[in-house]
C-alpha cells in the first residue's frame, strides 16, 4: 500500500497517525485545542518528535483540560520544565497556559472553538489534489490569515507555517497525495 511520502514506515505510531488522523476532519474542541498546542511544540523540530511525546503531553497537561490549564501556578509550570515526557522549553510550555486563557474568550465569543477555527475554510475541508509531497506547501493565503487572526486574539507559537501543518492535521485541508491509500477513505 503506498502513502504519503512523509511517513516513517517503519514506525508502528507514524502509520497509525497518517492512516486514521492526518487529514481527517477534526471536531472537538478540546482535540483541535491539543493538536493546535501540540503543532506550536513542533516549532524547529519534527512532527515525529512531538507523536512520541504526545502520551506524555496529554498527562502533564491534565488531557488539554483548558479550565485546568488556566489555573497553573509558577510551580506547576517549574515542575513542567523537568519533565522529560514533553518538550522543555520554557516559552512552548508557557504557551499552553496563554493558548488556554485565549481559547476560553474565543469559546465565549463564538460557542465553541471549533466554529471560530473552522469558519477559516468556510466550515468545509478543502481538498488538494497534489501528486507528490513536494507540491504540498508548508503555508496559504488562508494559513497566514489563520495566524495572524489567532495571534491578535491571543495565542502564541501560531505562525503560518504551525498554523498549515494544524489544518493539515484535523483535516481542515486534505493533502494526501494523490496516490495515498488514505486518499480514497477521506
Amino acid at each position: 500500500m503506498k502513502r504519503c511520502a512523509w511517513v516513517k514506515l517503519n514506525e508502528p505510531l507514524y502509520v497509525a497517525y497518517h492512516d486514521h488522523e492526518w487529514g481527517v476532519p477534526l471536531y472537538d474542541d478540546q482535540k483541535l485545542f491539543e493538536m493546535l498546542c501540540l503543532e506550536g511544540a513542533q516549532a524547529g523540530l519534527s512532527w515525529w518528535t512531538v507523536l512520541q511525546k504526545r502520551e506524555g503531553y496529554r498527562l502533564a497537561f491534565d488531557n488539554f483540560d483548558v479550565n485546568k490549564i488556566v489555573q497553573y501556578t509558577d510551580e506547576k509550570l517549574a515542575s513542567l520544565k523537568e519533565d522529560e515526557s514533553i518538550i522543555r522549553n520554557k516559552l512552548k510550555i508557557a504557551s499552553v497556559v496563554t493558548n488556554a486563557k485565549a481559547y476560553l474568550r474565543i469559546e465565549e465569543q463564538y460557542g465553541s472553538f471549533s466554529k471560530y477555527i473552522w469558519s477559516f475554510v468556510n466550515h468545509q475541508p478543502i481538498i488538494n489534489e497534489f501528486t507528490t509531497i513536494a507540491e504540498v506547501p508548508v503555508t496559504t493565503e488562508i494559513s497566514d490569515k489563520m495566524s495572524k487572526q489567532l495571534k491578535k486574539d491571543g495565542f502564541k507559537f501560531v505562525g503560518s507555517t504551525i498554523c498549515y501543518s494544524f489544518m493539515q492535521a484535523v483535516g481542515m485541508v486534505n493533502d494526501h497525495t494523490l496516490d495515498c491509500v488514505c486518499r480514497q477513505e477521506k
